[in-house]
């Protein structure tokens, strides 16, 4: 098999033997490839230091006709996100993006615009934003690129646009918020505030207000629903 060439963020590794090392990288070109470095666990390896967890490293491989790891021949360091690491609030939440990365997407299924916006998030956290928002707006930007993005300008059940008139909650099943009249129809859903809505409403146009508790819960248990489990670094990301 010829060899390929991609730019990625590692966001998983795990010990593979006492020299070698499984990598999950999510690449801009090929989207999330699982690879073996072999002797990657070395202190004076091909790989240097290009295998820690969120750095961006451009890479050479080996594709695996029998679906098995594919082999990394090359890592090089491309960039690195120093500010993470004197933030532990900015470290959870990229700690999150590389969760929902690895755990929420498939192999070999690209999408540019979702590893745009990882370094993008990366980036901003690193030069000191507001982690809780910035985790708000990634997490409604990977639901966008996996088609569960929640409708939460209008009833997802009937359309009504009506939303302040009566009781509001968030359904993961009708695939956003329903109005008072919608909401018995749905076991899934979970009452959300008009502050919240609102907040919610200005990330997806593109503003970045602080996020709240109580955005926070609703959005944690959305994206629970969505991946059938509780992110394990969900509870570190938390809201004023």
């Amino acid at each position: 098999m010829p060899a390929e060439t991609a730019t990625g963020i590692v966001v998983k590794t795990t010990d593979w033997s006492e020299t070698s090392r499984i990598a999950t990288i999510w690449t801009r070109e090929l989207g999330k490839v699982r690879v073996l470095a072999k002797g990657g666990r070395r202190l004076k390896s091909n790989f240097e230091v290009a295998l820690d967890l969120l750095t961006v490293c451009d890479i050479v491989l080996l594709r695996k006709a029998s679906g098995g790891l594919d082999l990394l021949t090359e890592a090089r360091v491309a960039e690195r996100f120093a500010g993470l690491r004197g933030d532990l609030q900015a470290l959870y939440a990229g700690y999150y993006v590389a969760e929902l990365l690895s755990e929420g997407t498939q192999d070999y299924d690209p999408h540019p615009a979702l590893y745009d916006a990882s370094i993008d998030t990366l980036r901003k956290l690193s030069a000191g934003g507001d982690a809780a928002a910035l985790a708000t707006a990634y997490e409604l930007a990977w639901l966008d690129e996996i088609g569960l993005k929640p409708i939460l300008d209008r009833c997802a059940h009937c359309g009504t646009e009506k939303l302040a008139a009566g009781y509001i909650a968030l359904s993961p099943t009708a695939g956003g918020v329903v109005c008072g009249a919608c909401e018995s129809g749905f076991s899934d859903r979970r009452p959300v505030s008009m502050v919240a809505l609102v907040s919610l409403n200005e990330l997806v146009m593109g503003e970045l207000p602080a996020a709240g508790r109580a955005v926070r819960d609703v959005m944690g248990f959305y994206i629970s629903s969505v991946l059938g489990r509780r992110p394990r670094m969900l509870n570190f990301i938390t809201g004023g």
